[in-house]
């Protein structure tokens, strides 16, 4: 069986968690508390927030009450569409770093791409990689066209894209396109939001390895070399959407799975918010 590494090496040559918790819809404090406890001990370092969450401050005070040393986790963050240009970012930054109560962030990636900043955000991540209130910088829900687009004037690519990838969207042209710039890509919505857990095919898949749907597909995606941010409050889901490191799944099986695509996706369409400058 081949051993999966559980850490990626970015581009930058930080290494980042190929597993991380993901905080969206994490908002109080107790729930917080018990939700990162439970990911902390079962294995998980990399945890993920924004902006837009409206909890950094939250998993900031999780990590201070549950006694988490700061250099045993991976904190990710981003920018949020209203907190893009040069300015306002390096502000929002500050802000964030606040409500963490830490002094850096691991990874800050700009949430959407949207047009009229879209070049002013990134000179603004490249400047505070440079200050070292970010270790690496990345983005999130750019397509091929964007990460083109923003080779033109970046002085440093992005280490990471953080894009919607499940067994109904796929996204092997884009997760080509960033091996091929050696840019890691790391699926948010790695379940589909629960819209593949039904789905027959991957189950008997699942029975075969005595493994869940959802352990299966998040094997398929880290096998694939995706980083994976599964979300969830339920203690057994959260130790279960981890514990995907002690089998492996056939070739035909990965490609069973990779027929599945439908283009079907659960979250914006990431061209329209470049457009409209917001989500919708």
């Amino acid at each position: 069986m081949s051993e999966i590494e559980k850490t990626l090496t970015l581009k930058d040559g930080n290494k980042m968690p190929l597993v991380g918790f993901g905080t969206y819809l994490l908002t109080d404090q107790e729930t917080m508390d018990q939700s990162i406890k439970t990911a902390y001990d079962a294995g998980y370092r990399l945890f993920d927030t924004a902006q837009l969450y409206r909890n950094e401050d939250l998993l900031g005070q999780s990590f201070i009450n549950l006694q988490i040393p700061r250099d045993e986790i991976f904190i990710t963050s981003k920018v949020a569409e209203y907190s893009q240009g040069y300015d306002l970012t390096i502000a929002s930054i500050d802000d964030s770093l606040k409500r963490l109560q830490t002094d850096h962030l691991d990874l800050l990636l700009v949430h959407w791409p949207i047009q009229t900043q879209f070049f002013d955000t990134w000179r603004a991540l490249e400047q505070l990689k440079k200050d070292g209130k970010v270790k690496s910088i990345g983005v999130s829900n750019y397509q091929q066209v964007h990460l083109q687009l923003l080779a033109t004037k970046a002085e440093e690519m992005p280490a990471v894209n953080q894009v919607e990838l499940h067994p109904y969207l796929t996204n092997k042209p884009l997760v080509k396109f960033d091996e091929q710039e050696k840019i890691a890509t790391q699926a948010w919505s790695p379940l589909g939001r629960g819209a593949v857990l039904d789905n027959p095919m991957i189950a008997k898949i699942a029975a075969h390895h005595s493994k869940s749907v959802a352990q299966v597909i998040l094997r398929w995606e880290i096998q694939q070399g995706v980083a994976v941010i599964p979300k969830s409050k339920t203690p057994e889901r959260i130790k279960e959407n981890i514990d995907i490191f002690d089998f492996e799944l056939t070739e035909d099986e990965m490609t069973m799975i990779d027929l599945l695509n439908k283009n079907q996706r659960t979250g914006n369409e990431p061209e329209l918010v470049y457009e409209l400058g917001k989500q919708y």
